[in-house]
């Protein structure tokens, strides 16, 4: 399903193969050489761990050094993204890269959820993630992409609600962000995302599957808060399929039931 810029789409992962890494692990070729490697390796390494717990030394530094315009580093900053919530979504993020990147996580995670398939909850949504001059545009388009048509393929009423005894999936979870343009008005946050979707139910067609892909949002600083000007989705990077058991529909309905969800922080 497509909706210009906006939409969902999903990706189908592949199908795994016996060794997908290339064959068997090869013997050994002797015990007392390995052992002459193993140590050496074990040398090495006690010596690499001993000069990075040295420290840097300021004074070898080189004055002219900076930091690269585009990088950051991959793990979280620790710092919490946010005070409050409005109608459950987080507001009131930080004026910088780090508030454009925790906005888009946690923006994204609203944008391909289920309750956006909820005409009422849908107008919540775009009231209070998208900037106000896009919001009309934003509904009508909404409107007409989750039609009562297209609620019905995929096993919901006109009200976004599955049949009794099912439980509509629709869930994402950010993996990680960066923002390849970034100014004190505008930021293009890009969100790399996993999630579930399809329905648990007994006679379910449309069995809970995962599926990866990557958000890019414009955003625009107003009003105190980072809100979305437009997004986008395309498929991947997808990991090579595990060969974890399935649930059944039960455990999975449960669990979408009982686990809660986060505030996401770069």
């Amino acid at each position: 399903m497509s909706l210009g810029d906006e939409g969902q789409t999903r990706t189908r992962l592949p199908d795994g193969g016996s060794d997908v890494y290339g064959g068997a692990r090869r013997g050994g070729r002797g015990s007392s050489r390995s052992l002459v490697t193993v140590v050496g390796v074990v040398v090495l390494l006690i010596a690499a761990i001993a000069f990075a717990n040295r420290g840097g030394d300021d004074s070898s530094s080189s004055a002219g050094t900076t930091d690269k315009p585009n990088s950051a580093p991959t793990t979280a900053t620790g710092t919490k993204p946010v005070q409050g919530r409005t109608n459950g979504i987080p507001v009131g993020f930080a004026h910088n890269q780090q508030g454009a990147q925790s906005a888009a996580a946690n923006y994204a995670t609203v944008l391909v959820s289920a309750e956006i398939l909820k005409p009422a909850r849908r107008t919540e949504i775009v009231q209070q993630v998208f900037v106000a001059n896009k919001q009309a545009a934003l509904q009508q388009q909404l409107g007409k992409a989750y039609s009562k048509d297209f609620l019905s393929k995929i096993g919901l009423d006109q009200n976004g609600n599955a049949a009794a005894g099912s439980t509509y999936v629709s869930r994402t979870v950010p993996i990680g962000t960066k923002t390849p343009a970034y100014s004190d008005t505008t930021a293009t946050a890009e969100v790399w995302c996993t999630g579930l979707y399809g329905t648990a139910g007994q006679n379910s067609t449309n069995p809970v599957t995962s599926d990866w892909f990557t958000m890019t949002l414009q955003l625009r600083w107003t009003n105190g808060d980072w809100k979305v000007e437009s997004f986008s989705q395309k498929d991947g990077p997808a990991p090579v399929p595990g060969d974890a058991k399935a649930s059944s529909a039960d455990e999975m309905a449960k669990a979408v039931e009982e686990y809660g969800g986060f505030t996401y922080a770069r």
